[in-house]
């Protein structure tokens, strides 16, 4: 009997010494304790795919999350937001949106309040970027985007899209109406809260620059690559993508301050794993995170300690000194007069 339990013994401790060793990575760290399924409601493409390679695996699988994306447009997004509201839990514990809608979410109340307890990684955003509704995930910039064979002269102001030189070779792109009608405003001495005097500059650029009006952001890469247009107004972001498939372009920080634009995290009030949600905004937060996106898709990291490589700095980079002077869109004259805008941009400036 005494033999038959001491040899009983002894496999049940050698088996038990194997279930350790196979708790370690073959770095010799210990798996990490099961947290649960997270479920993160973003976009598809590149951006989920270099989601999932720098933030899901490369990060949450180690701290023990199952990370599961949910797939879908802006508008889906919203939609479940909105209508999910009143239930007892959320179908998604992240939710990935552009700022201004972001900020109508948070108006409708939904949105989870984040603070450095709950995101720690908060405390290393630039200063203009942060909110209490949502994290900024990545962003790029409003600046000048020009031909520098046919612009010889550097652009230093918005207002060179009105320099005749270039009359019938500025373009805009439709999608960006919001954009564009800010740097008007900026221009027509007008304000973030005031677009009104962009209106007259707007009619200015149609009547006495003869502007192509471009029915996207990729209409434009085609006309800046036939020569159609020399010089525009954009995402820096899009000219890193148009530069990487050969288009000589090069980009410019108007003088008035360049206008962000950020990609958010917020995790729902009613989310099923609440603290799995604010564990995701954190590690969409890390360096090395944020630097895979820099890389791949050319925005900018949301956070200060994130060192880009020299040459991925000159291309698409802002110094500090431009962060601390970003010019961010007023949500809130926005959401009042978002109609307004855009009635004027298609009936008077279009039309």
């Amino acid at each position: 009997m005494s033999d038959r339990f001491n040899t009983t013994r002894r496999i049940f401790l050698a088996a038990s010494a194997a279930a350790s060793m196979l708790a370690f990575t073959a770095t010799g760290q210990a798996f990490a304790e099961d947290k649960g399924t997270v479920i993160t409601s973003v976009f598809g493409g590149d951006y989920g795919d270099i989601l999932r390679a720098t933030v899901d695996e490369a990060i949450m699988e180690p701290e023990g999350y199952d990370v599961i994306q949910d797939i879908s447009s802006t508008e889906a997004r919203q939609t479940k937001l909105r209508t999910e509201k009143m239930r007892a839990r959320s179908s998604f514990d992240v939710a990935v949106l552009a700022d201004l809608s972001m900020y109508q979410m948070a108006k409708l109340g939904v949105l989870s309040e984040v603070t450095e307890e709950n995101v720690p990684r908060v405390s290393a955003v630039i200063p203009a970027l942060r909110k209490s509704h949502s994290v900024p995930q990545i962003y790029s910039y409003f600046a000048i985007l020009y031909n520098p064979d046919k612009v010889t002269t550097p652009p230093t102001s918005y207002a060179d899209l009105w320099n005749p030189e270039y009359k019938g070779k500025v373009g805009v792109s439709d999608n960006l109406h919001v954009a564009t009608s800010a740097v008007a405003a900026l221009v027509g001495g007008g304000s973030m809260t005031d677009f009104t005097p962009g209106q007259a500059k707007l009619l200015e650029l149609r009547d006495k620059q003869d502007v192509q009006i471009l029915p996207s952001n990729e209409a434009v890469a085609a006309a800046f690559e036939s020569g159609d247009i020399w010089i525009t107004i954009n995402y820096v972001a899009r000219a890193y993508s148009w530069r990487q498939s050969g288009l000589n372009i090069e980009r410019a920080v108007a003088s008035e301050g360049a206008i962000p634009i950020a990609f958010e995290m917020a995790v729902p009030k009613n989310a099923p794993n609440k603290d799995g949600g604010f564990a995701y905004l954190n590690a969409a937060l890390e360096p090395e995170a944020q630097i895979g996106f820099a890389a791949k898709m050319g925005y900018l990291p949301t956070v200060t300690d994130a060192e880009l490589p020299a040459e991925l700095e000159a291309a698409i980079g802002l110094p500090p000194e431009e962060q601390d002077r970003l010019i961010r869109l007023d949500d809130d004259y926005l959401m009042q007069h978002e109609t307004e805008i855009l009635d004027f941009w298609n009936r008077e400036f279009k039309g």
